[in-house]
């Protein structure tokens, strides 16, 4: 199970604004996803909207909680270590079986010299297993760390955590996204998509989350609250 990036489909890197990668996605999902999938996924969402979630996260101003999680090799890294490095552009995703969260990694990516430069680094945390972190990065060519946040814990401490609808979970059944497996764990726990800019003590310096998980902030945008951030 994952899904294939339009990186894999032709030659060549999509540089493409983030809005019109998810763009061209929602238009494959609105003409091959039966109608009836689409409602109880819009459901969903609107029923995390109803709770405001992405009102009570982690905000700005606030210090961040220290984390120690295992990367896509299994490698043990602590946010003080990447923190040690300079701010840290810190992005929450669902899983490597979503296409929102593939595009806007794939989209990340290709902006990691411009972070650089900024004196910042990046590293993705999701709830799904060191071995799915692995294969997501090898398979779209990330060069970043993607940490497994084991029963999200981290997430959690950042106000993003919640648990997948009884209705939604037989929709993903179907489609064969098996998060029990995919997340080592029967929680059917996700985090809201989120990305946040720590500053080198944890200070929040920027803080954006969204109950719709088809919506993210542009890289362009993230390197602007960087640059604002200096």
């Amino acid at each position: 199970m994952k899904w294939r990036s339009l990186e894999e489909s032709g030659p060549g890197t999509d540089f493409r604004p983030l809005r019109d990668i998810f763009a061209e996605r929602k238009g494959l999902i609105a003409k091959y996803v039966p109608p009836e999938t689409q409602a109880i996924h819009a459901r969903a969402i609107a029923e995390l909207k109803e709770q405001r979630l992405a009102a009570n996260i982690l905000p700005v101003g606030s210090k961040a909680h220290e984390f120690q999680l295992q990367d896509h090799d299994g490698k043990s890294v602590s946010s003080a270590d990447l923190l040690a490095k300079g701010r840290l552009v810190l992005c929450f995703i669902r899983g490597r079986w979503c296409p929102f969260c593939v595009g806007q990694m794939e989209a990340m990516n290709l902006v990691i010299p411009e972070l650089e430069q900024a004196e910042a680094t990046l590293a993705a945390i999701s709830p799904q297993t060191v071995q799915q972190s692995f294969f997501m990065r090898d398979q779209h060519k990330l060069h970043f760390p993607l940490l497994a946040d084991a029963g999200n814990q981290v997430a959690r401490q950042f106000g993003l955590s919640y648990r997948v609808p009884e209705f939604q979970q037989v929709v993903y059944r179907r489609a064969f996204v098996n998060l029990p497996f995919v997340n080592g764990d029967e929680s059917w726990e996700l985090p809201i998509p989120a990305t946040y800019i720590l500053d080198r003590d944890g200070t929040v310096l920027y803080a954006s989350a969204n109950e719709d998980y088809t919506e993210r902030p542009e890289p362009a945008d993230i390197l602007t609250a960087l640059q604002a951030c200096s």
